[in-house]
């Protein structure tokens, strides 16, 4: 169910949250639930959204921006006025199915840096929107990968993590100013 919160889809000079980056402890703490859906929850939702298009991303989980609770903000398709973002609170993944695919990714907490990541192709999730109703959502493709790689914040995850190819990773983090002892493989 996309969001009902409008925010003009535009850069800002100075987005109103700081974004975060690899090397930073607060990408690292597993978010907190949130316990209740009010206005100061919307609030930080506008923010993170006019942040995100700031600077040209499709998605924003709240560690990034110093905020430790489980809230998304996707759009992908930014330069589309009539896509609605999506808002995604306290979610959960209730499926992954379909073929396992790998395909780059990037992060507005890691510039310049772009990866192959395998993920699930489908998926399942339950979660709140931005009034508190509870809502499910099945993605595939693009969004389906968005929305995994924006819940691994929620977890201390970041995509660099999941990059099988450590000295293309070396590489690349080096060239971009980031320590490789950053990242901490999943398995």
């Amino acid at each position: 169910m996309p969001s009902e919160i409008a925010v003009e889809k535009k850069k800002l000079k100075k987005p109103p949250l700081e974004l975060h980056f690899l090397g930073d402890r607060v990408l690292r703490q597993p978010a907190k639930r949130i316990a209740k859906v009010d206005e100061e929850i919307r609030e930080i939702v506008r923010q993170m959204l006019q942040t995100m298009y700031s600077n040209d991303g499709i998605g924003l989980a709240a560690p990034q921006v110093g905020i430790n609770k489980q809230l998304i903000v996707i759009d992908i398709e930014p330069d589309n006025p009539a896509n609605p973002p999506l808002v995604l609170i306290n979610p959960s993944i209730k499926q992954l199915a379909g073929e396992v695919c790998v395909a780059q990714e990037g992060c507005l907490s890691i510039p310049g840096v772009y990866m192959d990541v395998k993920r699930q192709d489908v998926l399942e999730i339950a979660y709140k929107d931005e009034y508190g109703r509870p809502r499910t959502l099945k993605a595939d493709g693009l969004l389906s990968r968005c929305i995994q790689h924006e819940m691994d914040h929620l977890n201390g995850v970041v995509f660099v993590d999941r990059v099988e190819n450590s000295l293309a990773l070396a590489q690349e983090l080096s060239k971009n100013g980031f320590s490789q002892q950053a990242v901490k493989p999943v398995t």
